[in-house]
């Protein structure tokens, strides 16, 4: 009866230590969270990020662009840069830092898309002559007037498209006469906005099939 006895007491402390297990149990160190995936933003269309550099892009039609409301002189780093200067330094396939002309960039996104109209002057419609001589006009304070064979007579031709600057004309020769029919502004980095009959106003890329086999020729304004 004594040994029963003592069976009954080591019973409850058996117990207790089995229960005690999650006690004496190491604590499992915590498990580090994940780091959050860079989000990509959209700009009119564009996908950009901060190492973004492609030049493609796909408007979203007239008037699509991003609000320039004010302008810094300068951004001396990537972070300083606004959503804008994201978008048409990858248009223009260039550091964002270098993409501080308010005028220029201004305007171009006021018109961004705006469609093809022959004799157009408006942003319901404009024609690639028109275009360039209201550009010039409102960013360079040029007075332009006449086509885009008429504007071909007026520059002072470059020979080579290493020659070109900001602000000087591209010309086309794309219809069936081979004469001069299309007008454009250059950029940089071989881009130029002008009234394209497909897509309105935009932004293109002289290294292009399509303008290299149509290019005629570049001038600046004296």
């Amino acid at each position: 009866m004594r040994s029963s006895g003592k069976i009954y007491l080591l019973l409850p402390a058996c117990a207790f230590l089995f229960g005690s297990c999650a006690i004496l149990k190491p604590k499992e160190p915590a498990v580090a969270a994940k780091p959050a995936e860079q989000k990509v933003e959209f700009i009119d269309g564009i996908a950009v990020s901060r190492s973004a550099r492609s030049s493609e892009h796909h408007s979203r039609g007239r008037n699509a662009g991003t609000q320039i409301k004010s302008f810094p002189s300068g951004v001396n780093s990537i972070e300083e840069a606004r959503p804008w200067q994201f978008k048409y330094a990858q248009l223009l396939d260039l550091p964002v830092e270098s993409v501080i002309n308010e005028k220029l960039f201004g305007f171009i996104e006021e018109w961004w898309g705006a469609p093809y109209r022959m004799g157009g002057n408006s942003k319901d419609g404009i024609d690639c002559s028109n275009f360039v001589n209201t550009l010039m006009a409102a960013v360079f304070q040029i007075n332009l007037v006449g086509n885009s064979l008429q504007l071909f007579h007026q520059v002072k031709r470059l020979g080579k498209k290493g020659e070109l600057q900001l602000g000087d004309l591209v010309f086309f020769a794309i219809n069936r006469h081979r004469r001069i029919s299309h007008v454009g502004i250059y950029l940089e980095n071989d881009r130029f906005v002008h009234a394209s009959s497909s897509s309105g106003v935009m932004i293109s890329d002289l290294k292009e099939p399509y303008w290299t086999k149509y290019y005629a020729g570049a001038g600046r304004i004296n």
